[in-house]
């Protein structure tokens, strides 16, 4: 095999990965987590990726003694919901790597 074709090999290698890589970041949109806080009084809904979809808050917090736990309790939420996201998209990854034969630690650019 000479240099020319062995370039043309790594491009394709290249390419299959880039399509493999904006496959599972298209599914991370698809894969949704819920964060929640003071025992599901406030619930964070994200993508997998971590773009967040909404926020619930229960009716018995709304009120303006309570304000301060309010935004205590959005914040924890968010850090659940970004804590479940990591861990999913961390195995989605795990999954794309073994799907390319990758050992087992190797990180590419975005995984």
């Amino acid at each position: 095999m000479n240099m020319e074709e062995m370039l043309a090999q790594a491009q394709q290698a290249a390419e299959q990965i880039q399509k493999q890589m904006n496959e599972a970041q298209a599914k991370l949109d698809e894969i949704h987590v819920e964060g929640t806080a003071g025992g599901g009084l406030v619930k964070v809904r994200a993508t997998a990726r971590g773009r967040i979809l909404g926020v619930t808050i229960d009716d018995s917090m709304m009120k303006p003694e309570e304000k301060q736990m309010v935004e205590d309790l959005v914040a924890a939420a968010f850090n659940d919901a970004r804590d479940k996201a990591d861990r999913v998209s961390n195995e989605e990854m795990a999954k794309i790597q073994q799907g390319m034969g990758l050992p087992p630690g190797m990180k590419l650019p975005g995984m």
